[in-house]
């Protein structure tokens, strides 16, 4: 497909900027030219690339910025428009290409989309995992700068002196929740980070006056507080080199993050499918007319580049593509039972992510609790263990809403910041997906983060962050991981109601990727926490409110050493004429139910993994089973169990697999409605002798 016409004659001529390798931007801005023309003219219409998105227009710039990105601790996260940014950073051209074939090997070993970019670089800045989500970079990103912050501040590492962060997003992507949530945390917190908006006046077919008012964040911004702002024409070569240059320089200098909003024109439709319909011929004669192209030419020949040189240039790339096309189309489809691997930690190292590939290395540990001194409640035993890996560990961090001097709605991070700092135990804006998002970039830049969710509910507007994170060391095949340990208090606590009380921790194990533990006492507690937080995957820790300071769940402390694994249910009770299998609150009720019958009694501890071994186990010797859950029966985590045990155990049951949960309602908030919905002692113990008398 055609760039148009080379209007090189009618425009102006000025010294190149000595900052830039010219050559190299010629170079890379005709490769991606070269790439778009491929995948337009061949590629997609062969149905050899599925995903295609021009970055035509979008290209100089984005070069011209990864030329800037040159210390090593830096880090930029795209979206799928960048892949000239990516080009400027090293990424191999057959790799840029065979993902978007889907072919092995490249970003993703055909896991994911070839425009979703990864690119772990050694020895240079990375690029973070992009997402699918618009909007979904900012977070991260933001995360990353902070992260940058604390090595400077907190670890001492001279290596992030210089070091910056930048995020590039799409006009439209300025209306989308990351995004202000990244702008806070960025400029509250005086962060090296920069946001790199590219203005193309659409989002898809939506113009930009639909996201921003008056369709110029730049100009809405101005007097955003501690946020520095540049605005200029992206097409231009000479005036995008002195804004990326003050840009850069303002954010280098730890002067505060930087907005940087290029106006830009989309040569091309949102994707290959667009047509474009939405825009007036002299809209679109108007974009092209705006071409960084032949202005980058007019800007270099003849002040630095012959007309033969720009020639061989031209040449020189697209003999290039063509030899990555071959090479490309030449790698073969991955093995499909490869796409089982890399869900998890399986022992091969990620790239990048995690504060093992820093050389962390964990304390000794053991799986054998060492109980000492008197009973402790969950939150003491939580907050010990806090307080003990903070002190051998100076990559965690812990943050989230009231978690400073207040120490958590639950008192559970009660003196932390006291005793070790408001940089590594610290407050946050009211925004979960900002505390999750933040959480991935830090993770990604070697911290071991530990962000809190006040209550369940509150996490829904962190999903996609917590979606993301959980898929990024499948999707990118072990190139990048985030681990964490995100805690989430929930469950009824003497009332309920539909905002604090929500369990549904089935939502998380139905998340790939994230380890889940729900513990129903202090000992488990202490070893599920000290396992995530010694651990190399992202885990949900979530604490019952019922249980942080019920008498039953107290338990001497089991020793500083203790770490539980994760999917090793334990038996509270042993029988030989019915197994139970729950975990949480509902633990101490169904111990309390049982005793008047021979039953074994499985707390899981963990949902994902769980105990199958130790269940089956019990129901081919007891042949019958009771599922116990707080949760909604319809899609809970009983099902699960259920559907297990009668595909592996149908014919050692003498009884019908039953589950007692709560109904399909919200938490009732008075006491009487609640105790009647969520399973009781009496109702389990009813539910047993149906069972046992069947």
């Amino acid at each position: 497909m055609a760039d148009g016409p080379l209007l090189a004659e009618s425009l102006p001529r000025s010294t190149p900027d000595p900052d830039f390798d010219w050559r190299r931007v010629a170079y890379l801005v005709s490769v991606s030219r070269a790439l778009d023309r491929l995948e337009e003219e061949r590629l997609v219409p062969e149905r050899k690339v599925l995903y295609q998105f021009s970055a035509r227009g979008h290209d100089m710039a984005q070069v011209m910025l990864g030329q800037k990105l040159n210390r090593p601790k830096d880090a930029a996260c795209g979206y799928y428009r960048s892949r000239p940014l990516l080009l400027a950073l090293g990424v191999a051209i057959e790799d840029a290409l065979g993902s978007a074939m889907g072919r092995a090997g490249g970003y993703s070993d055909g896991r994911d989309i070839g425009v979703v970019f990864n690119f772990p670089n050694p020895g240079g800045a990375p690029a973070l995992p992009m997402s699918g989500g618009v909007g979904a970079q900012y977070t991260p990103t933001a995360g990353w700068a902070q992260a940058i912050q604390y090595h400077r501040e907190v670890l001492q590492s001279s290596a992030h002196e210089e070091a910056i962060a930048v995020v590039l997003g799409g006009d439209a992507s300025c209306a989308t929740g990351g995004f202000w949530a990244a702008l806070t945390i960025a400029t509250t917190q005086k962060l090296p980070m920069l946001f790199y908006v590219e203005d193309n006046q659409y989002g898809i077919s939506v113009p930009s006056t639909y996201q921003t008012p008056g369709g110029d964040i730049a100009k809405n911004l101005q007097s955003f507080t501690d946020l520095e702002v540049f605005s200029g024409d992206g097409t231009d070569p000479a005036e995008a080199a002195r804004l990326l240059s003050g840009a850069i320089g303002h954010v280098r200098a730890r002067r505060g993050p930087a907005l940087l909003r290029l106006s830009v024109p989309r040569l091309q439709g949102h994707s290959f499918q667009d047509t474009q319909t939405y825009k007036s011929e002299e809209f679109v004669a108007a974009e092209w007319a705006r071409d960084p192209l032949p202005k980058l030419r007019s800007y270099l020949v003849p002040a630095l580049l012959s007309e033969e040189e720009w020639k061989e240039i031209e040449e020189e790339a697209a003999q290039t593509v063509e030899l990555a096309r071959a090479s490309a189309e030449a790698r073969g489809v991955a093995d499909p039972e490869t796409v089982l691997s890399n869900v998890f930690y399986e022992g091969e190292m990620q790239t990048v992510g995690g504060q093992w590939t820093h050389g962390y290395r964990a304390p000794r540990s053991s799986d054998e609790p060492k109980p000492s001194g008197q009973r402790i409640n969950m939150v003491t035993a939580i907050r010990r263990t806090l307080d003990r890996e903070l002190e051998i560990n100076p990559r965690v961090v812990l943050f989230g809403e009231d978690i400073g001097p207040k120490g958590g709605v639950h008192a559970v991070t009660l003196g932390l910041q006291e005793k070790y700092g408001i940089k590594r135990v610290f407050d946050t804006s009211l925004n979960e997906e900002g505390i999750v998002g933040r959480a991935v970039g830090m993770a990604l830049a070697g911290l071991m983060p530990v962000p809190e969710i006040q209550f369940r509910k509150y996490a829904e507007p962190a999903t996609e962050q917590i979606n993301d994170c959980g898929t990024m060391r499948w999707r990118t095949n072990n190139r990048f991981a985030a681990p964490m340990v995100l805690r989430i208090p929930g469950g009824f606590f003497k009332v309920g109601d539909p905002w604090h009380s929500q369990t549904n921790e089935v939502q998380f194990v139905h998340n790939p990727g994230w380890l889940v533990a729900v513990p129903s006492n202090s000992e488990d507690a202490v070893g599920l926490l000290r396992a995530g937080l010694r651990g190399n995957d992202p885990v949900i820790f979530f604490e019952h409110r019922a249980m942080l300071d019920d008498v039953w769940a107290r338990r001497p402390y089991p020793g500083d050493d203790y770490v539980l694994p994760f999917g090793r249910a334990k038996k509270t009770r042993e029988g030989d004429d019915i197994t139970l299998v729950t975990w949480g609150a509902m633990v101490p009720r169904c111990e309390e139910a049982a005793k008047d019958f021979s039953a074994d009694v499985i707390d899981l501890r963990t949902l994902m993994p769980w105990d199958k071994d130790m269940v089956l186990s019990s129901v081919r010797r007891t042949r019958r089973c009771l599922i116990v859950h707080e949760d909604l029966q319809t899609g809970g985590f009983g099902g699960e169990i259920a559907a297990v045990v009668a595909d592996e155990a149908f014919l050692d049951l003498d009884a019908p697999v039953s589950r007692l949960t709560m109904p399909d309602i919200p938490s009732p908030h008075n006491s009487v409605l609640l105790n009647w919905a969520v399973p009781s002692v009496e109702r389990i113990r009813a539910k047993i002798d149906d069972l046992v008398g069947f």
